[in-house]
């Protein structure tokens, strides 16, 4: 059978276009998945109603008791430090159950040499100094880094600083009282307890921006997906090199 010209270009354009193939890994399993959507709603609503009790709305005309703005900001706080506190639990519960990605919220191999070779090179990376970043199954390195002081040391910090300031209106002998009251005396004063919390809403705020940012950077520039991967669980590979 002869060989047309059409044929010829057609076979050399299928050698030219290199061929790749999107390879998939599942790397977070659902209950780690619903958990960081519920996580990144309760903090968007406990930053928000947190800012408005530090900077309280002017008054309203009228009675209070027709309002209650401010009452429902607070309630809302609560509410979703209460979504916080529990779904923080159940992370710690699923870093045991779950599969290896689960537990790399509470691990940090800081003690490896390479861990901190490869965070280097995400740095330059996100600095626009390297040419292309690596593959990871998991979060990378400086991603790690991040996720245990924010999300894991961060989120401990708000907690025990949240509680100790609710015990102040639950009043001794409550729970909160017992569980986190040690903490006012210990530092002196609740103002100073109230700073630390405030401070920790700013900290951890910027860290949102910063992840969602670097999320979609890295959907767009990397050679794996991102965002979709804390929707479906399955990590995709752009192209076959390591």
């Amino acid at each position: 059978m002869s060989t047309t010209t059409e044929d010829l270009l057609r076979e050399k354009r299928r050698r030219d276009i290199p061929v790749r193939r999107r390879t998939a890994v599942y790397v977070y399993q659902a209950p780690l998945r619903v958990w960081h959507w519920v996580n990144a709603l309760s903090i968007t609503i406990l930053a928000i109603t947190g800012w408005l009790i530090a900077n309280p709305l002017p008054s309203l005309p009228g009675e209070a008791s027709d309002h209650f703005v401010m009452g429902y900001i607070r309630f809302f706080h609560f509410a979703a430090a209460y979504v916080f506190a529990a779904a923080f639990v159940f992370r710690l519960y699923w870093a045991f159950a779950g599969n290896s990605y689960a537990k790399q919220l509470f691990t940090l191999p800081f003690w490896r040499k390479g861990f901190w070779e490869e965070l280097w090179h995400e740095v330059r990376w996100y600095a626009f100094k390297e040419r292309e970043p690596r593959k990871y199954y998991g979060h990378n390195p400086l991603a790690h880094l991040f996720m245990v002081v924010i999300i894991t040391v961060g989120g401990l910090v708000m907690m025990v600083t949240g509680f100790a300031l609710y015990a102040e209106q639950t009043g001794l002998g409550s729970w909160q009282d017992q569980w986190f009251g040690w903490l006012i005396p210990l530092v002196g004063q609740s103002q100073d307890v109230r700073i630390w919390h405030h401070w920790g809403m700013w900290v951890i705020t910027v860290f949102v921006m910063l992840h969602v940012y670097t999320a979609i950077r890295e959907d767009v520039m990397s050679r794996q997906s991102l965002i979709s991967t804390m929707i479906s669980g399955w990590r995709m590979f752009k192209d076959d090199r390591p």
